[in-house]
């Protein structure tokens, strides 16, 4: 009877502990908006009339905006929205412009002061340093988005055109495609 009561205690205990860290551990993003966002290239341009790529995965993922307003994700980024949330393609609205110049940023070595705002200013987290050192940036990360660029109390950080192995805008990786299509696939079966 003692290794029943024992054994039922554990449980109750084990099971209260993994209820717990259930709760505490769960997802904070809705995952259609996260899925969304993963596909968008990252580089806050605002041409699909919202201010960042999160706000307008938000939008999508509540119907209220379209599928075709972001110019650097190109027709690519269209193909694999549409793919993902299970509606059909259709062309990138022109009426947003064309995509932005391909560019990164550069840090100026000789006049970084090393306050670190271009690192928290960074939303693909492409500026790598440390307080009071020298920060550079990591081209093939780097969305040349130009948040880093008020921040800086000394002006150091250009943007140049992104070398020719750089892919900017960052394009859908195919595999990404390719989980969206069967995402899709199972959620109409």
């Amino acid at each position: 009877m003692a290794a029943v009561l024992v054994m039922t205690g554990l449980s109750l205990l084990l099971g209260s502990l993994l209820a717990f860290a259930a709760w505490r551990l769960r997802p904070d993003e809705d995952t259609v908006v996260a899925r969304i966002e993963e596909l968008l290239p990252q580089t806050q341009c605002a041409q699909c009339g919202y201010p960042g790529c999160r706000p307008y995965a938000e939008a999508v993922a509540r119907g209220e905006a379209d599928i075709n307003r972001c110019p650097p994700g190109g027709q690519a980024t269209v193909d694999a929205l549409a793919a993902l949330l299970g509606v059909p393609s259709k062309p990138l609205d022109a009426d947003r412009g064309p995509p932005p110049p391909a560019q990164v940023a550069f840090v100026r070595e000789a006049d970084c002061i090393g306050c670190a705002l271009c690192i928290q200013a960074c939303p693909v987290d492409a500026i790598v340093g440390a307080r009071g050192h020298l920060h550079t940036v990591l081209a093939e990360v780097c969305t040349g988005c130009e948040l880093c660029l008020p921040p800086c109390p000394v002006d150091c950080i250009e943007l140049e055109p992104a070398p020719r192995r750089h892919l900017l805008p960052r394009r859908p990786d195919p595999a990404l495609l390719a989980a969206a299509a069967r995402r899709a696939a199972r959620a109409q079966a």
